[in-house]
């Protein structure tokens, strides 16, 4: 069984038909955000395998299919914002608290993460390689998106349709940001956690069937979505507990519980990043002023407010959307593909 991460995929991928002999790099395609991208362990050339994440907000539209490695399978696990992958006749939307995977053939595809919106996904990127030496045995077992990489028929792109990030998911993705083992042992632990992820969404569940632990981390995670969805509604006049209890089927105790799993925050504490990230918005329009932006997102003490956003952004308002040296500092960009 080939159950072990290949070290070195350089000499096999020379014979990738999508790879030219010039070498790719996605860093243009993130320059525009700078340190809201960050490699975190891996390389897609050297072990198949490169984890990924991305933390940041655009004014413009970004064409998020140059970031694409040729001859690969992606997933992108994707807390916030809206992404979308288009091919000719299939789309897949990553809306927040989504997971989705794809495969990059020959030609560049097609995707865009949406301006003014705040971004945090986590991508990891799988060479063929990496592919059909791990996965070679389970071929008939797979999603066609990796099946047919196996069989050699990989040259077209491809999506699988996305799905709602569980519990579980929000878990792993927390835990590949901020590993939770000595710096020596962290190439072994991603090689692991590379398998994990495709254990947990390349296989297909026989005739369609949805265990009965997968199908309560689905109603969580629809769950936590339709709570999400009610504080964006009502930033200004925020629902009590007992109303979003009411308005999702779930007793107060049980939705803060699963809400703070699925996130890891309470739902105020959401609340008021929807809020903060809100009034930046509004700011950085230059159509609000400070008062009229607190205002906007249901603040009636200026004080508690500029608070509230120094806290978030290191700045006070009346400076946003002015960088500080800090923040300046902090854009700067990091080594890592």
């Amino acid at each position: 069984m080939r159950a072990t991460i290949a070290r070195n995929n350089s000499a096999a991928a020379s014979s990738s038909p999508a790879r030219t002999s010039e070498v790719f790099s996605e860093r243009p395609a993130w320059r525009s955000v700078g340190a809201g991208w960050q490699h975190l362990h891996g390389s897609f050339r050297s072990t198949g395998a490169s984890f990924e994440w991305h933390d940041f907000e655009s004014r413009e539209e970004i064409d998020w299919g140059r970031s694409f490695h040729p001859a690969s399978v992606e997933v992108c696990l994707n807390l916030a914002g809206n992404g979308t992958i288009s091919l000719k006749n299939s789309e897949a939307a990553f809306t927040p608290l989504t997971v989705g995977f794809y495969r990059r053939g020959d030609t560049p595809v097609r995707a865009v993460r949406e301006a003014r919106q705040h971004h945090q996904f986590l991508t990891v990127e799988m060479s063929f390689d990496f592919v059909r030496q791990n996965l070679g045995d389970f071929a008939p077992t797979l999603h066609p998106v990796v099946s047919e990489v196996i069989a050699g028929q990989g040259e077209s792109s491809a999506l699988a349709p996305t799905s709602r990030l569980t519990a579980r998911q929000q878990q792993l993705l927390a835990s590949l940001r901020e590993p939770p083992v000595l710096a020596a042992a962290q190439t072994l632990w991603y090689q692991a956690k590379a398998l994990e992820v495709v254990a947990d969404l390349f296989f297909l569940a026989p005739d369609g069937q949805e265990m009965f632990c997968q199908r309560q981390q689905r109603l969580s995670a629809e769950r936590v979505e339709k709570v999400i969805a009610l504080l964006r509604a009502n930033l200004a006049t925020p629902l009590s507990l007992e109303e979003i209890g009411r308005a999702v089927g779930c007793s107060q105790f049980h939705l803060s519980r699963t809400f703070s799993t699925a996130t890891g925050m309470t739902i105020t504490q959401y609340l008021r990043q929807l809020r903060m990230d809100r009034a930046a918005e509004l700011l950085r329009s230059g159509e609000f002023n400070v008062t009229e932006a607190a205002l906007e997102v249901g603040y009636s003490s200026l004080s508690h407010f500029s608070q509230a956003f120094h806290e978030t952004f290191g700045c006070c308002p009346g400076l946003y959307p002015l960088r500080t040296p800090t923040q300046d500092s902090a854009l700067k960009p990091r080594r890592g593909e």
